[in-house]
């Protein structure tokens, strides 16, 4: 990636020089001062705008080939800048995209197959902590729709009621164990079961319809699991001793009330243990040394710290704290971030950051900039013991083109994506070196708050021949 970056500015610079002594001639150039040269171009820009304005503004001879060639030329560049300028970024990431180092002749995503195989996992905590995970985004759940997933070793069925209210139910049928995601229907509240056409009421999972009895037994119902829909998420609550839930999930008034748009997501699934990722938020010595260097190195932490790019970087101040009752479960933290080039504050991109962790697998990001106030909302969900889908979203001023939060969420995605070098290739030390400071005191801190989510009966993985929980 670094060599890339080289090329291209050489090749800018090369044609700066060569349009320079174009203008000027050669012994000109030489002999202009850098004032002069910087004259010329900018009646060269004043020129060519000029140009474009003209062939803009003045309609196209229908009878001319170059006109459709022109035309040709020009609709491509046109709808790359729409792309560019106003459409949603969905940057996906899949186990194996990003976060290995290819081995000899193997590509990445073999590279990671075998890495995921000879890891020490080390002693882990529990794999599925008690809390509210998020299952679907909202707008990809329609109203009557149905759809299968997998989250905290579970297989639910989400569907959407026909009064637009969503639904989790385990995805098995307990008569004869046909799956009601996988070509059920919705109606009413309920979800019809494909095979029998068993019908079960989403809020409670009680069973009200069977086609060919007219008495319905008590027992025939299955399990409905506590769910809510906010800032533009289903989630559910999991808790391993089957407990109701202690807390709800906040919203985010300026998104509920339409105030803030989204304007785009990104996924990353990463291969580590839940705890370690909300981790990161207490762990500020690693700021300097993973997200140190500018964003433009690229996300190899190999070479991102290579000398063509140390004439930037990022700083990032930050206090982490848990938050007093009733509050107890959320984790806040104060975040300061600036871009120096040369040495200068770049104040366009500076950032002051309210994190705020909430239980184990939600986070809201909100943060002021000179474009106005914003927020990225994350969710962590287990799809299993070692596998954590991650999800960014970033929400904005809706008077704001969407290139400011686009560059916002992408520059937060490279960020991430070189976190995920570490995740997919560390083991959990279930007993850290620590030494004598506040920096190492805080991550302790950190792990004695997030204990609270595990209980009695939380699952586990052991490693014997293969994974078994």
């Amino acid at each position: 990636m670094n060599g890339r970056h080289t090329h291209i500015s050489a090749i800018l610079l090369l044609l700066i020089l060569t349009v320079s002594v174009t203008l000027t001639g050669a012994s000109g150039l030489l002999q202009a001062s850098l004032f002069e040269v910087g004259t010329l171009w900018v009646r060269a820009a004043q020129d060519l705008s000029g140009r474009l304005a003209s062939v803009l503004t003045t309609m196209p001879d229908v009878g001319s080939v170059c006109s459709y060639v022109l035309m040709a030329a020009v609709l491509p560049v046109l709808y790359f800048c729409y792309v560019i300028g106003f459409r949603s970024l969905n940057r996906v990431r899949k186990l194996g995209d990003v976060g290995y180092i290819p081995e000899g002749v193997l590509s990445v995503k073999e590279t990671a197959n075998y890495v995921q195989k000879r890891r020490k996992i080390g002693d882990i905590p529990p794999v599925y902590p008690n809390g509210w995970f998020g299952l679907v985004e909202s707008d990809k759940l329609k109203k009557g729709e149905a759809i299968t997933v997998s989250a905290v070793g579970q297989n639910l069925a989400v569907f959407r009621d026909e009064s637009g209210t969503a639904h989790v139910l385990d995805a098995y049928c307990p008569h004869m164990g046909a799956n009601l995601a996988a070509g059920g229907r919705v109606v009413g509240d309920c979800l019809e079961c494909p095979f029998h056409a068993w019908q079960f009421r989403g809020f409670d999972g009680k069973c009200v319809q069977i086609p060919y009895t007219e008495k319905i037994p008590d027992f025939a119902k299955i399990k409905s699991w506590p769910c809510t829909e906010v800032t533009g998420w289903v989630f559910f609550w999991h808790h391993a001793e089957g407990l109701d839930p202690t807390w709800q999930v906040p919203s985010v008034d300026e998104i509920e009330s339409g105030k803030w748009v989204c304007r785009g997501r990104t996924e990353h699934h990463i291969n580590a243990h839940i705890e370690e990722i909300p981790e990161n938020g207490a762990d500020v010595v690693h700021l300097s040394q993973v997200h140190g260097p500018i964003m433009m190195a690229g996300i190899d932490l190999r070479t991102m710290w290579s000398k063509w790019w140390s004439f930037a970087n990022h700083s990032w101040t930050a206090a982490w704290e848990q938050c007093p009752e009733p509050d107890g479960h959320i984790g806040q933290m104060n975040l300061v971030h600036k871009i120096f080039v040369f040495g200068y504050n770049l104040s366009l991109v500076n950032l002051n950051v309210q994190v705020k962790q909430i239980g184990p697998g939600i986070v809201y990001l909100t943060f002021d900039s000179v474009f106005g106030r914003g927020c990225f909302t994350q969710t962590v969900t287990p799809q299993s013991p070692l596998l954590q889908k991650v999800v960014h979203h970033i929400y904005f001023n809706k008077w704001m083109i969407p290139l400011v939060p686009k560059f916002f969420l992408l520059s937060e995605a490279l960020q991430v994506e070189r976190d995920i070098m570490i995740w997919n290739n560390k083991q959990y030390e279930a007993r850290p070196m620590f030494v004598k400071s506040k920096e190492d005191a805080l991550i302790a801190k950190h792990r004695r708050w997030y204990s609270q989510f595990y209980s009695e009966n939380s699952p586990r993985i052991f490693k014997k021949e293969g994974l078994d929980f």
